[in-house]
């Protein structure tokens, strides 16, 4: 439970139940996708993601909202099914979400005297 220690951490209780259940979720329920490969997605460890998915879930991290059909075209035309694509996604837009979420408190915590 590396994302609930990391903003315990941070002296955030708010979130961390909340955060910990939908990451869980999202990334340890039965799928098309491994949950190995959701997790390195969701972390960005890139050398452990295939390289038809890097550029992808790179692009949904930092800029979601630059995806076209495109690119899912691309990743159905690689052998990647409909539910394995929305898998994929929600896995780095959720582990974008955790980091962005992270440094937000990060940055409060910094800034009490």
């Amino acid at each position: 439970m590396k994302e609930s220690s990391r903003l315990a951490n941070l002296a955030s209780t708010r979130y961390v139940e909340l955060v910990t259940r939908t990451t869980h979720s999202v990334l340890e329920s039965r799928g098309d996708t491994p949950q190995q490969l959701r997790w390195a997605v969701f972390h960005r460890h890139m050398e452990e993601i295939p390289a038809a998915l890097r550029s992808y879930v790179s692009k949904v991290a930092e800029h979601a909202y630059k995806i076209t059909d495109e690119d899912v075209d691309a990743l159905k035309r690689a052998g990647y099914s409909e539910d394995a694509i929305f898998e994929l996604t929600a896995s780095a837009a959720l582990g974008a979400a955790v980091t962005r979420l992270e440094k937000g408190l990060i940055a409060l915590h910094e800034s009490r005297p």
